[in-house]
């Protein structure tokens, strides 16, 4: 399993693209590739680094704020200029469908009925499991000012988390009890951010789930600017745990031997 980081800023940075991961596993006709999130400028993240876009299976869409899912729509207007006929589900909470039909009807008025590719929609909630595209998905709610799920998937005896945005919670570290790779949104630093993640807040989730590595993803870009050496040195000296902060296009590969 590659899991690719097209995207890693948070709303506002106009460096980083929105957060937006591609998880790729397979090969040949069992290949597959997932989006995790989907914001503004994630869809040109997405098209930089896919090696084949248009093979594209899946969108998931974490929570309902722009920055993770107002691509949608480029995405969707892209395939259908370049003529998709494979079929893409788009995963996500309740309301996935109204809100991704609304936005695709909102940017580009009139074309969501010339679009010829089936739009297929899967709408999950926490604690419940989803065997799709041979991973199994599985959700649990963090916390944030909108609700938002964070994602596990496995395939085979590799896994990765997503927490979308938000702090952890009760219900996330036990989905990510031992996952190969944590993807944790770190909005600040040591001190308490409502309804984000931090640094040290992160560490310690992972740390508390005996996850194997731990990427820092979403942080203010401010944070960023100022502090990305300490933290990197920070995470470099981390004993136990693989921690790093991805730049754009950095890839993990994770081996079923490391489960």
């Amino acid at each position: 399993m590659r899991v690719i980081f097209a995207g890693v800023g948070e709303a506002f940075d106009e460096y980083y693209d929105n957060t937006t991961l591609l998880v790729t596993t397979g090969s040949g006709k069992r290949k597959r590739q997932l989006m995790l999130d989907c914001g503004f400028t994630a869809a040109h993240a997405f098209w930089r680094v896919s090696q084949n876009p248009m093979d594209l299976d899946a969108v998931w869409v974490s929570h309902f704020h722009g920055d993770h899912f107002f691509g949608l729509p480029l995405i969707l207007l892209r395939f259908w200029e370049q003529g998709r006929t494979k079929p893409l589900t788009i995963v996500g909470q309740v309301g996935i469908e109204e809100k991704a039909i609304t936005a695709m009807d909102l940017a580009y008025p009139r074309f969501r009925p010339k679009i010829r590719f089936p739009i297929e929609f899967e709408t999950v909630s926490p604690g419940q499991d989803l065997d799709l595209l041979d991973f199994r998905w599985s959700f649990a709610e963090n916390g944030h000012s909108s609700p938002c799920l964070a994602l596990r998937l496995d395939c085979g005896k590799m896994s990765v988390f997503y927490s979308g945005d938000g702090s952890p919670t009760d219900q996330t570290l036990s989905l990510a009890a031992r996952c190969d790779l944590i993807v944790h949104e770190a909005y600040g630093l040591e001190k308490e951010q409502l309804g984000h993640g931090t640094v040290d807040l992160c560490i310690e989730f992972a740390r508390k789930t005996k996850a194997k590595a731990l990427a820092l993803v979403h942080m203010n870009r401010e944070v960023r600017r100022v502090n990305a050496d300490a933290i990197k040195k920070k995470l470099a000296a981390m004993e136990g745990l693989t921690a790093f902060l991805p730049e754009p296009g950095e890839y993990f590969d994770i081996q079923p031997s490391a489960c």
